[in-house]
């Protein structure tokens, strides 16, 4: 692809993806290339990219030696086919020896049918082993992969969007299960040939086989110069498609926004150019195995001019036989179409590798919010959260809570107000533990969080958000997630606590009615309200709600705040909400203003005080006329 091409389908080179500029997917992208560059940091790629891969092969040990062993078996049916050649024109062709012999050539075209016999059983044995054993390592690489993005923290999820989680666990492994699937036998058989080759041609004719490896130089010249641009062409590409990925996901995940706002040209845009971008990062790598593959051929074409030539010349002169020379423009051919072969899997391997690199750097990804090595429990849990001296921030330059120090009793509702960027949504996290505090300790019942357990600290504490996420299955199953094992009777009485029984009854399937994707089926409000079951099953002693009622209506919210005194009775609260009628039917009220508590007091109290949250009281009274 010349620069001109270049210059005029991508217009602006400098400038693009200016309109997706910004976001954290692209500042990954733009590391990542910069790292290409890195010496140091290609090591360290290559390095964990072997560690993963090493940990890929270890339970199939025994496996891989069986695979190799088959492939040592057609290796020899396959090279001893030449020799055969050479024995049967030197000792069984009249024409040629003056002195036929018929029972040679018996006795080779059944050797013949003996090594036909052997590679064939070979070839079909190591499809089906190799088959297994590649399975078996894709399903338990998809499984670390899939667990390790269980377990990493918020954080990292909230900078690593979905669409490259996709592209992790899609195209990357397609590329290394093509690795597996398509090529290895032929690194291995290409090895061998090599090998087994130049031992036998040395052992038949040293001569002629020394000038038959004058070309190998080259070969090895070629074959460095591809290792090196084809590994910077690949990571590129990898990069690139999981970009391509990632925006088709978000533009796909909005589409709903893309035509209400009416971004369709500007999206297309967009993925045209990024699409562009990955198709020339292709096209790279297969212009240089256009270069390889060309050269191979063209190296084996000289090699066999030169072994016809010479070897020709010696016939002539009587200081070889026509056997040993058919014999070698025979291996000649052996040696060099499998590198050629190798030459195509090489575009496999080299994206598989840059696949491994990408998996390696997520299973590598040190887990931020840690498991405790030696966890406590809480025998009777009350529900009390101590903040002690916590400052948290999510970047350097901007403290989010400076020192807050904040005791909240077993039992009592707390309802957390302010303006957006207070820290409410902040404070919640922290009790969720969905990050933890950059200094000072958050305590449940004199235990800080980050000594209990995930199980314990998931069955004492529940997070209910805006979200009101619903999985794909039934509505009684989305409220067993609540506590899986539960009864239908237990999840119904849950939903009839919430208020939520009447619509379900109501629905075609009942409870066993699907709620379709991500709760499609239902309505905003009835979403939430199965999550309030969800949560009202799983009885924590911690229960919070981040703008929890944000999507009801008010004869849904109505309900709610009826169901709201029974789901908080008798366990810690925290409320978050700018409706102040949720607000309302809190024990105490905190108002926040840059992480800290500038109003304590009970909902009465702080009205009658006449302070920030009195204003805020006057002016959603206001609204409601």
């Amino acid at each position: 692809m010349t620069d001109t091409m270049q210059r005029d389908e991508i217009p602006a080179q400098q400038d693009r993806h200016a309109a997706w500029r910004g976001r954290s997917e692209q500042a990954d992208a733009e590391r990542t290339s910069a790292e290409l560059d890195d010496a140091e940091a290609i090591k360290q790629l290559r390095s964990r990219s072997r560690r993963l891969l090493g940990s890929m092969i270890r339970p199939h040990k025994r496996a891989i030696w069986v695979l190799v062993a088959i492939l040592v078996g057609q290796n020899i049916a396959t090279m001893a086919t030449p020799i055969l050649v050479m024995y049967g024109i030197d000792n069984g062709i009249p024409a040629i020896t003056g002195r036929g012999d018929y029972s040679v050539m018996i006795g080779v075209a059944f050797a013949f049918g003996l090594c036909a016999v052997l590679e064939y059983i070979c070839v079909r044995l190591y499809i089906a082993q190799s088959a297994r054993v590649g399975n078996a390592m894709l399903y338990a690489l998809r499984n670390k992969v899939f667990w390790k993005f269980q377990r990493l923290s918020v954080s990292f999820h909230e900078r690593f969007t979905s669409g490259r989680v996709t592209a992790r666990q899609s195209s990357d492994m397609e590329s290394i299960r093509e690795m597996t699937e398509n090529g290895v036998d032929d690194l291995v058989l290409a090895a061998m040939n090599v090998v087994t080759i130049t031992v036998v041609m040395l052992v038949i004719d040293p001569l002629l086989a020394a000038v038959s490896l004058l070309t190998f130089p080259l070969m090895l010249l070629l074959g460095r110069w591809f290792s090196r641009v084809s590994a910077v062409a690949y990571r590129k590409a990898r990069e690139t498609v999981a970009v391509l990925i990632v925006y088709f996901v978000e533009s796909m995940g909005g589409v709903r926004a893309v035509q209400a706002y009416r971004r369709e040209e500007r999206d297309r845009e967009i993925f045209g150019r990024l699409n562009a971008e990955n198709r020339f990062a292709q096209a790279r790598g297969h212009q240089q195995n256009a270069i390889m593959a060309g050269g191979m051929r063209g190296i084996g074409h000289l090699a066999t001019v030169v072994v016809l030539a010479f070897g020709g010349w010696q016939v002539m002169q009587g200081n070889t036989e026509v056997g040993v020379l058919a014999a070698f423009l025979l291996y000649m051919k052996r040696f060099f179409d499998p590198l050629n072969e190798l030459v195509q899997f090489y575009n496999v391997l080299q994206s598989a590798t840059a696949a491994l690199e990408k998996l390696a750097g997520v299973i590598d990804e040190e887990i931020e919010v840690a498991e405790p090595e030696e966890p406590r429990r809480i025998d009777r849990p009350r529900g009390e959260l101590r903040f002690d001296d916590v400052t948290f921030h999510y970047r350097e330059d901007k403290v989010v809570l400076p020192n807050l120090d904040l005791l909240l009793p077993g039992g009592q509702t707390v309802a957390l107000v302010g303006a957006t960027g207070a820290g409410k949504t902040t404070i919640a996290k922290l009790v969720s533990r969905f990050y933890d505090p950059k200094g000072g300790a958050i305590l449940l019942d004199g235990v800080d969080l980050r000594d209990l357990s995930e199980a314990d600290l998931r069955e004492n504490v529940v997070m209910i958000t805006q979200e009101n996420f619903l999985f794909n299955g039934t509505i009684a199953e989305n409220i067993e997630l609540g506590r899986p094992g539960a009864s239908r009777s237990e999840i119904v009485e849950a939903a009839k606590v919430v208020g939520a029984h009447e619509f379900i009854a109501a629905l075609p399937d009942g409870y066993d009615t699907h709620v379709r994707k991500r709760g499609g089926r239902l309505s905003a409000g009835q979403r939430q309200l199965v999550v309030f079951a969800r949560a009202f099953l799983a009885d924590p002693r911690v229960l919070i709600l981040d703008e929890a009622t944000s999507s009801l209506d008010i004869p849904s919210e109505r309900l709610v705040q009826r169901a709201l005194r029974t789901i908080l009775s008798d366990r810690t609260a925290i409320i978050i909400a700018h409706r102040l009628s949720t607000v309302e039917i809190a024990d105490r009220v905190l108002v926040l203003e840059a992480g800290r508590i500038v109003e304590d007091g009970s909902p009465e109290d702080l009205v009658d005080s006449g302070g920030d949250y009195a204003e805020l009281h006057r002016q959603w009274e206001a609204s409601l006329v």
